[in-house]
């Protein structure tokens, strides 16, 4: 994939499939550091130990509709590309987390991409479940919270016209963050 963000968006697929109602994620840029962390959680109905040690080969899937698996497996390669690492934790009825690390000046670093607009879309296409996207660059942090966002409405968050306002607040607020 040539985007984080696209990454991102499979994970987060994988835990709506999951049955997950509330799906966590978290990019942590450490430029200081000179690292990325990508943490997805979500509370979907998890994966036994034997999955969770076969869930990154390609060929392994849970989905019945085809043979192939490549997301998890995608996302490990391109971290450890990038001289970082990848984790898989899960427990049956609890979740699953990923994390995906990568050394953030790394040359085959894949852009980060529309984050702005991964998370507005999957806010738009999956109404009934909850997610809170926190994004910190060098201790400066952003959070977006729909179940916040629903209470503070009162409202459906499918609103074209709150979308838009959505995913323009995303991009000025990271904007912020770095620095620019």
């Amino acid at each position: 994939m040539r985007e984080i963000s696209l990454h991102i968006m499979d994970v987060v697929e994988n835990g709506i499939t999951a049955g997950s109602d509330l799906i966590q994620i978290l990019i942590d840029e450490e430029r200081v550091e000179n690292r990325l962390n990508v943490v997805i959680k979500d509370n979907g109905k998890g994966m036994s130990p034997e999955m969770v040690s076969r869930v990154t080969d390609p060929f392994v899937t849970t989905r019945t509709t085809r043979r192939v698996g490549l997301g998890l497996s995608l996302l490990k390669e391109a971290a450890k590309r990038c001289a970082g690492d990848f984790s898989v934790e899960s427990e049956p009825g609890r979740g699953t987390c990923v994390t995906a690390t990568f050394r953030y000046d790394h040359i085959d670093l894949a852009p980060i991409g529309d984050i702005a607009g991964t998370i507005t879309m999957l806010i738009a296409g999956n109404p009934d479940i909850d997610f809170v996207y926190d994004h910190v660059i060098d201790g400066k942090r952003f959070t977006i919270d729909t179940r916040e966002l629903r209470e503070e409405l009162g409202e459906s968050l499918t609103d074209p016209a709150l979308l838009f306002h959505l995913k323009k607040q995303i991009e000025d607020e990271l904007k912020k963050l770095a620095g620019n």
